[in-house]
C-alpha cells in the first residue's frame, strides 16, 4: 500500500499569507519568496518527492507549477488527476516538506508545450479565436478552471493547505491588449473556488501595463543578467507600495531541433539572484529543474517555425535526470547565506542509481504502409483536427487524374511540419516547415499514380498567434504546370495516433531495418533497474515507447542524441521497447549509456544569413531614416517623416555606444501605416553581415523570436557598420520601426548612430 502523505488532520497547521506594503507577508511577518520552478508531468509520478527535497535543499520555500489544460482534458469533459496528472497529491508532496506552492493555472500556460497548454480539440471549430472572449473558447476555460478548483481550491494556505498564490492567464502582454479578456480569466479562477490567496498576473517589464488590472499583484519575467532596476523601475513607480517580484527569472533556455544546444552562464545567475535578494525582491527560478517533455508534448516556437527537443534539461541547477550540477552548488552556496535565524539548509535527498544497458537489437518490424488503419474519406483536403485526432501522423493519399509533365510543381498548402511525398510508393521528397519548404518539382508520372503525403505533426506552437496552429495539410494540394494551378481532390486518410496502444497492435514480423516508415519492437532484460539514456543515434526521426511509456521524440539532426529513461518505468526481467522511425535507421539497435547527449548537432543548414562572398551593397541606395538611438535598456521607437511603401527593410548601425564592434539587438518591430507593429509570422532573415553562432545561437531570427532574452548579435571581430534585412514577406506602407537593446546592465552592443532602408524589390548583394 502506498503511504499517505496528507498530514494527519491534528497536525494540520492553518497559515495565512498576504500581501503587504513593499513585502509579502507569511503568518504576518515578512518575507521573500524563494520559489522553484518544476513541472509535475516532466517528472516521472515517482520521483516527485526527491525533486521537491532537492529544491528544498537547495534553499527554497516555496514550489511554482504550472497547470497543463491538454494534459488533464485529452478529450472534451473528460478530465484527468490521476497518476502523473495528480495535482492534489503533488501539492500535499511539497507539504509534507515545508514548501509552499504557486499555481499558474493558465489557461494559457507556453512552457515550450504542446500549444502552450491549450487543447487541440479547441481547433476543430474553425473560427475560433483562442485567449480572447470568443464564447465557445471561454465557455471551455470556465469548465477547466471549475475542475482544477475541485482538485486544489481546499488546498489554500488558511484552509490547511499551502498555495500561497494563483497567477491569473500567463504573459498576457506578449500577446495582445485586452483587459476585458484577463478579467474575465480572473473571473473565472474566482469561481473555481481560488478566493482566499492573493491573485497575481505576470509580465514583461516592456509591457506588463497593458492588461494589468487593478487588485491584481503584478510581477516581472527577466531572464539572467538582466538590468534587475531597470526591470522593475516603471513597477515601481506604477504600484510604490506592493512587494516586488520576478515570477520567471529564466536560468537557462531550451534546445530546438536543428539548433545548437542551449547554455546560460551560472555565475550570471547566482549575481541575480543575490541582486534580488539584497533588495528584499522574491522570485521564481524558472527553471530550477527542467525535466522531460515525454511523449508528444513538446511545443514549437514561430516565426519561423522550430520545434522544441524532448529534453527540458533548461541547463538547470538540477539537470533532466535530476543531478545537482555546477550551477546548483552555486546557488545553494549562495541561498544559505540568506536563512532566517534558527534556519539551515537541508541535506539533498540520495540519487538515483545510473545503470547502462547492451545493446538491444530490433528484428520485429511492422511497415507504416502495410500497418495502416481504416481509412476515412474526404473530398477536399483538411487538416489533422478535421478527422478527429490531435497528435502523431497522418496520411494523404489520392490518384493523379491526368498524367503530369516532369517539371510540374506540387504546391501544398501549408506542410505542418514534416512530410514525405510518394508516388506509386517510391520516395520523392522530404519538406520542412522550418525551412519554409512547401512545394516539389515532380517528374513524369502517370495518370492514376497513387500520391501518399505522409505528414507529420511535431509541436503546436506555443507562443503568439500561431497557437492556432493546425495540424497535417492545412488547406490545399495543387498541381501547378505554367503557372495553371489544379487542386486535388478526392482523399483518403489514414490517421496514426501516438497511442501507445496503436503501435504495440501492428503486425510485427522477423526484419531488418528499413528505408521505408516502420515500427520496430524489441524485449530486454535487466537484473537491476536504474536510469538511463537511451542512445538514438542510429535512428532517423520518431517516437519510442518502453512499457507503455512514451518517452519522446527522436530527430538525428540533433542537437539531442539520447531520451532520459526513468529507472522507475523499467523493471527487473523482461522489458518491452518499439520505435516508429519514419525515416528509416542506419542501424536498427539501442544502447542504454549513463550520460545524457545534448549536444550534438548534425543539422547540414547554414548557420547564418550571409552566403559566402555575400556583401550588401547600400553606395547607391537611399536611407528614409538615419539618426542616433538613445542609450539605456528598453524600447526606443523611431517614425519615418515620409511613410515609404516596401518589402524588404534594412536596418545598419553604423557606430556602438560602448565603443565595441559588436552590435545587438533583442526585439525588432516594424510599424505599420497606422503606427502599429506589422505581423511578423512570415519575416525572414534575407541577409545579416555578421552573426555569433560560437558561444551561443546569436543569429538574426532572433530579432522576431518573441523573447526578450535571446537576440541577434554579431561576431566580435567584425568592425562596423553592420547591416540586417528583413524579408516581411509581402509589400506593406512602413511608418516606422521599435528597437530593443539587451536587458542586461549597459545594455551590451547597443547600436548608437543608424540608417534605415526600405525597398519593394530586394536589395543588391
Amino acid at each position: 500500500m502506498v503511504a499517505q502523505v496528507q498530514p494527519k488532520q491534528e497536525e494540520v497547521k492553518q497559515e495565512t499569507f498576504a500581501v503587504g506594503k513593499n513585502t509579502f507577508l507569511l503568518n504576518g511577518k515578512p518575507t521573500v519568496i524563494k520559489a522553484a520552478e518544476i513541472h509535475y508531468p516532466r517528472i516521472p509520478e515517482p520521483y516527485w518527492e526527491q525533486r521537491i527535497e532537492m529544491c528544498k535543499s537547495l534553499g527554497m520555500n516555496t514550489i511554482c507549477i504550472y497547470i497543463f489544460w491538454n494534459l488533464h482534458e485529452q478529450k472534451p469533459d473528460e478530465f484527468d488527476f490521476t497518476g502523473n496528472k495528480d495535482l492534489a497529491k503533488f501539492c500535499r508532496l511539497a507539504q509534507k516538506h515545508g514548501m509552499y506552492v504557486i499555481v499558474r493555472p493558465g489557461p494559457y500556460v507556453c512552457a515550450e508545450w504542446e500549444m502552450g497548454g491549450l487543447p487541440w480539440w479547441l481547433l476543430k471549430k474553425k473560427d475560433i479565436k483562442l485567449r480572447t472572449l470568443d464564447p465557445y473558447y471561454m465557455e471551455r476555460v470556465g469548465k477547466f478552471m471549475n475542475a482544477v478548483g475541485k482538485e486544489l481550491a481546499d488546498l489554500q494556505i488558511n484552509r490547511g493547505g499551502n498555495i500561497i498564490m494563483v497567477q491569473v492567464e500567463n504573459e498576457y502582454g506578449s500577446y495582445g491588449t485586452d483587459k476585458p479578456y484577463v478579467s474575465a480569466v480572473r473571473d473565472a479562477v474566482v469561481k473555481a473556488g481560488f478566493t482566499d490567496v492573493p491573485l497575481f498576473q505576470c509580465d514583461w517589464s516592456s509591457n506588463f501595463m497593458n492588461n494589468a488590472l487593478d487588485g491584481l499583484l503584478w510581477t516581472v519575467n527577466f531572464g539572467t543578467g538582466a538590468n534587475i532596476d531597470n526591470q522593475f523601475k516603471k513597477l515601481k513607480e506604477m504600484s510604490p507600495d506592493a512587494p516586488l517580484m520576478c515570477s520567471e527569472f529564466w536560468s537557462g533556455w531550451f534546445d530546438h531541433w536543428g539548433r545548437k544546444h542551449e547554455t546560460r552562464d551560472g555565475a550570471t545567475m547566482v549575481a541575480g539572484i543575490k541582486d534580488m535578494l539584497d533588495r528584499n525582491i522574491s522570485f521564481s527560478l524558472y527553471m530550477t529543474h527542467g525535466g522531460t517533455t515525454f511523449g508528444h508534448w513538446g511545443g514549437a516556437n514561430n516565426p519561423a517555425y522550430s520545434a522544441m527537443c524532448s529534453s527540458y534539461d533548461y541547463d538547470a541547477p538540477i539537470s533532466e535526470a535530476g543531478w545537482r550540477t555546477a550551477k546548483y552548488h552555486s546557488l545553494r552556496n549562495l541561498l544559505g547565506s540568506y536563512l532566517q535565524p534558527g534556519e539551515t539548509l537541508s541535506d539533498a535527498p540520495v540519487d538515483y542509481p545510473v545503470i547502462g544497458i547492451p545493446e538491444i537489437k530490433f528484428e520485429q518490424v511492422a511497415p507504416l504502409f502495410t500497418n495502416l488503419p481504416a481509412p476515412k474519406y474526404s473530398k477536399d483536403i483538411q487538416p489533422m483536427e478535421q478527422f478527429d485526432q490531435g497528435w502523431g501522423t497522418i496520411l494523404y493519399r489520392t490518384k493523379l487524374p491526368q498524367a503530369v509533365v516532369a517539371g510540374t510543381t506540387l504546391k501544398i498548402t501549408e506542410v505542418h511540419d514534416w512530410a514525405q511525398v510518394y508516388a506509386d510508393g517510391k520516395l520523392l521528397a522530404r519538406l520542412d516547415r522550418r525551412r519554409g519548404e512547401y512545394t516539389l518539382t515532380l517528374p513524369a508520372l502517370k495518370a492514376g499514380t497513387q500520391l501518399d503525403i505522409l505528414v507529420e505533426a511535431m509541436g503546436r506552437v506555443n507562443f503568439d498567434k500561431s497557437i492556432h496552429d493546425r495540424k497535417g495539410i492545412t488547406e490545399k494540394v495543387e498541381l501547378v504546370t505554367n503557372d495553371q494551378a489544379t487542386e486535388l481532390k478526392n482523399w483518403t486518410v489514414y490517421n496514426l495516433p501516438v497511442d501507445y496502444s496503436f503501435a504495440k497492435a501492428k503486425k510485427y514480423a522477423k526484419g531488418k531495418a528499413q528505408t521505408m516508415p516502420a515500427y520496430y519492437k524489441a524485449t530486454f532484460s535487466l537484473d537491476k533497474v536504474g536510469d538511463t539514456f537511451l542512445n538514438m543515434e542510429s535512428w532517423g526521426k520518431g517516437m519510442i515507447w518502453v512499457n507503455g511509456h512514451a518517452m519522446g521524440r527522436f530527430w538525428e539532426i540533433g542537437p539531442q542524441q539520447t531520451l532520459f529513461m526513468p529507472g522507475c518505468w523499467l523493471k527487473e526481467g523482461e522489458n518491452e521497447i518499439i520505435v516508429l522511425d519514419l525515416k528509416g535507421p542506419e542501424k536498427a539497435a539501442i544502447e542504454g549509456v549513463k550520460k545524457p547527449v545534448l549536444d550534438m548537432l548534425r543539422e547540414k543548414a547554414p548557420e547564418t544569413h550571409r552566403k559566402e562572398g555575400q556583401t550588401l551593397k547600400l553606395g547607391t541606395e537611399k536611407a528614409v531614416a538615419q539618426g542616433a538611438f538613445t542609450a539605456g535598456n528598453g524600447w526606443q521607437e523611431v517614425k519615418l517623416a515620409t511613410p515609404t511603401k516596401g518589402r524588404y527593410f534594412c536596418i545598419e548601425g553604423l557606430s556602438s555606444f560602448d565603443g565595441t564592434n559588436v552590435a545587438a539587438i533583442a526585439e525588432f518591430e516594424v510599424l505599420g501605416a497606422d503606427g502599429k507593429p506589422l505581423p511578423r509570422e512570415a519575416w525572414k532573415i534575407a541577409y545579416a553581415d555578421s552573426e555569433e553562432t560560437r558561444s551561443g545561437n546569436r543569429t538574426a531570427d532572433k530579432i522576431f523570436d518573441l523573447q526578450e532574452s535571446t537576440f541577434w548579435s554579431t561576431v566580435d571581430n567584425a568592425a562596423y557598420p553592420h547591416q540586417l534585412v528583413i524579408d516581411m514577406g509581402k509589400e506593406y506602407t512602413v511608418a516606422g520601426f521599435r528597437c530593443l537593446p539587451r536587458a542586461e546592465v549597459g545594455a551590451p552592443g547597443q547600436i548608437k548612430e543608424y540608417k534605415v532602408y526600405v525597398k519593394t524589390s530586394s536589395f543588391t548583394y
